[in-house]
């Protein structure tokens, strides 16, 4: 049974995923809005968060950064809004995927649980310590330097960097990539791919708008490399 923090305010919804969720197996603590969650979250340790956007007070994207702060606990974001734009903000606060609704309780149940067996998931390494032109990748203890900088990577960024520079110079969809990163293919998922794709080069290019290790192939997806 997992324990899930549902930060929802509108009485309904809240009270439906709730129940809903409670008869898929999880374990639900339900909170009308952004302080309350916070609070909620301080004082006992969740699985994964469910986290609607649009709060009154502290909205959404601010209580994700907040929970970013100090935790990697999961974050599913629930939003009305599907335009690019909300989705990039919500995965760049840190969130590991978003849920557009209306959506069906079954539906959200197997985010739910995509995320959960992405997070439990230790992704087998080829080798511990890799050299690509500047950056410098450490398998084992899962950091990165990049000339004098050492970037933070979030758990869905680190997957997504492991996937790509396993195999240097191999082409990867979006759908390969959404697949094996985040454990699920849906309808919109390439800009969750994409959304993570840009976080990922903020952190290790420097130059995110003319990239030396995560290279967009037009047409195809993305590819690592391979870097001189």
């Amino acid at each position: 049974m997992s324990s899930v923090l549902l930060i929802e305010d509108d009485d309904n919804l809240r009270d439906a995923f709730t129940l809903a969720l409670s008869r898929y197996g999880h374990e639900v603590i339900a909170t009308p809005s952004g302080e309350s969650g916070l609070t909620a979250l301080s004082a006992g340790a969740f699985d994964i968060v469910v986290l609607d956007v649009m709060l009154p007070g502290v909205d959404g994207f601010e209580v994700c950064r907040r929970i970013r702060s100090d935790s990697l606990v999961p974050i599913v974001m629930l939003t009305a809004r599907s335009e690019d734009i909300d989705v990039v903000s919500g995965l760049e606060t840190g969130a590991d995927d978003y849920v557009i609704k209306p959506v069906q309780p079954r539906i959200l149940d197997a985010r739910i649980k995509a995320v959960l067996r992405r997070a439990a998931t230790v992704p087998e390494l080829p080798s511990t310590r890799e050299v690509h032109g500047d950056l410098v990748i450490d398998r084992d203890s899962l950091t990165i330097s990049e000339g004098d900088r050492q970037p933070e990577l979030t758990r869905t960024e680190w997957l997504l960097l492991l996937a790509l520079s396993t195999r240097p110079g191999q082409v990867f969809s979006r759908e390969q990539l959404l697949e094996s990163v985040w454990g699920f293919d849906h309808l919109g998922g390439s800009r969750l791919v994409d959304a993570c794709v840009q976080r990922l080069r903020a952190k290790i290019e420097k130059d995110p708008s003319s990239p030396r290790y995560v290279q967009t192939v037009r047409g195809f997806g993305y590819r690592f490399g391979p870097v001189s």
